[in-house]
């Protein structure tokens, strides 16, 4: 999966001379977040976002009436709060690495290049999205977690095994433990088969061990 398998296409863009009052609004008014600027030749200069548009005035307004405080606003330019030096993706980015850059940069979301010009961003909410579907949680079925020592030919000896049994594995993804690096944990979505039957096959391997199996449906 890649980056543009799950960017918004075309985002909606400002520019530096834009007020900050005016990103608001048509912040407010589209329902995003994260507003890329891009100058006149339509190249990526800077991002804003919806917090550092509230950010943008004086840490104590107390003394200011709700008009001076648009005032304020209407003569802040974004070019003067957003960001420069934007992070940034391409389309073929897979989006594990997309993920990574916004999680080591600890950023909200990537505008999308392509050329020199902006075709897309994408999103943290983009990426939680992504998860649930990865993870399969629209997905019914037997939901089993199994610890194998990290062998080759361990898990393809699980999955044949239950292939071979009559289950439909809808998910299937893995990771290493940090507390046990020589293991290997897997994750399953297995349909088509009893709880008790996946125990079953899955102890008959011996040296993989079941450390979570749940029946998962939609509502649950």
């Amino acid at each position: 999966m890649f980056v543009r398998d799950r960017m918004t296409p075309d985002p909606i863009s400002g520019h530096p001379n834009m007020s900050v009052t005016d990103a608001q609004e048509l912040m407010k008014t589209k329902g995003f977040r994260h507003l890329p600027i891009l100058d006149e030749n339509n190249q990526l200069v800077g991002l804003v976002t919806k917090g550092s548009l509230a950010s943008a005035l004086p840490a104590d307004t107390s003394n200011l009436s709700r008009f001076e405080v648009s005032y304020i606003l209407a003569k802040i330019k974004v070019k003067s709060i957003m960001v420069e030096d934007v992070v940034t993706a391409s389309p073929d980015t897979p989006i594990e690495i997309a993920a990574r850059m916004m999680a080591d940069n600890l950023i909200g979301c990537l505008p999308v290049l392509e050329d020199d010009a902006l075709v897309g961003i994408i999103t943290d909410r983009d990426l939680f999205f992504t998860m649930v579907s990865l993870l399969g949680a629209r997905s019914e079925g037997i939901r089993v977690t199994v610890l194998q020592p990290d062998k080759a030919g361990e898990v393809a000896r699980l999955t044949t095994a239950i292939a071979e049994a009559g289950g439909y594995l809808a998910v299937s993804i893995g990771y290493y433990p940090p507390d046990k690096p020589d293991y290997w944990i897997s994750v399953y979505k297995v349909q088509n088969m009893s709880q008790d039957k996946l125990v079953e096959v899955i102890d008959s391997l011996g040296d993989a061990n079941i450390v979570d199996i749940r029946q998962y449906q939609e509502s649950s």
